[in-house]
């Protein structure tokens, strides 16, 4: 990163990965540490000049501050609202991590974990090296509790169940991430529990057994119930007719995550926001419509 300044992480990244980045002639990793003596060879990259990228709007950086719900030393927790990426990249200039750091340009600043940009709800960072590989190690582990709101489209058999389907991530050729269930995927587990129910859907509590890309959206998939107004995995037709209820995202929000860490318990929670709420609100007044096309699409497939 020294040596080829002005070039993005993400393209960094990718030479590492596709292995033309070598020490000594050999293939070098992100964590491959240089001794003196080695000998390193970078490919040749060409990054267009352009003007000075222009950093985020105040209104963007004060709203990032205003979403703060917790912080000490060693983390910073926020309430991030849909249509924030986790990070920028791929068409995104400004994502939450850009936003704290120029909010807070003289602190060290890591994003732990991410959320999908449609996703809304708590998103922790990191402001010490310690936070940040206590955190990523207790993820990896399994001893995060980490719990999100969900409207699953239809009505499940049962009130409280789980999803158990390895998932296998790919990529599309316009870059795309995509994610189905299948035998040569990583397990992964979900645990749904219905908290209210709805003409055409059930607002459900999904608290994560493991943590994959997609995991809630493609487990409630895979059953026949996805989420509501879910572009990649969801119903199209009920999208729309969710759409026409006042539904515009996904509805999925990261509501709570715990977890210890050296002896201090951290728990972190957001409300489910103005306009899901809202939203239930018309579904359980109007929603008969959409049950009506449940019905007539599984009438259909009877």
């Amino acid at each position: 990163m020294t040596l080829l300044k002005g070039v993005p992480k993400s393209m960094i990244y990718r030479i590492l990965r596709t292995g033309q980045v070598r020490v000594n002639g050999k293939r070098a990793k992100p964590d491959t540490r240089l001794a003196a003596g080695d000998m390193l060879r970078i490919p040749p990259v060409r990054v267009a000049e352009k003007a000075e990228t222009k950093g985020p709007s105040a209104g963007m950086v004060s709203a990032i501050t205003d979403s703060i719900i917790f912080e000490d030393k060693h983390f910073l927790a926020i309430d991030k609202a849909t249509g924030i990426a986790s990070h920028g990249g791929s068409g995104v200039s400004h994502g939450a991590i850009e936003l704290l750091r120029a909010a807070r340009p003289n602190e060290h600043i890591e994003l732990v974990h991410r959320l999908d940009r449609d996703t809304s709800g708590v998103l922790v960072f990191a402001k010490t090296r310690a936070g940040l590989t206590g955190l990523q190690a207790a993820i990896r582990d399994g001893s995060v509790v980490k719990q999100y709101l969900c409207l699953m489209v239809g009505h499940p058999n049962k009130a409280k169940f789980s999803v158990n389907a390895p998932l296998l991530k790919s990529v599309l050729q316009g870059g795309e991430r995509m994610v189905r269930v299948s035998d040569n995927g990583k397990p992964s587990l979900t645990f749904f529990q219905e908290m209210e129910q709805y003409p055409g859907g059930r607002l459900m509590q999904a608290t994560l057994g493991t943590g994959r890309t997609h995991q809630i959206r493609v487990h409630a998939a895979h059953i026949g119930h996805p989420l509501a107004g879910d572009p990649k995995y969801g119903d199209k037709e009920i999208n729309k007719a969710m759409k026409d209820l006042g539904l515009n995202r996904l509805f999925l929000h990261a509501s709570h995550m715990s977890f210890e860490l050296d002896g201090r318990s951290y728990s972190f929670s957001a409300p489910m926001p103005d306009d899901l709420k809202d939203f239930l609100d018309v579904l359980a007044v109007k929603g008969n419509r959409i049950r009506r096309l449940l019905e007539k699409a599984r009438a259909h497939l009877e």
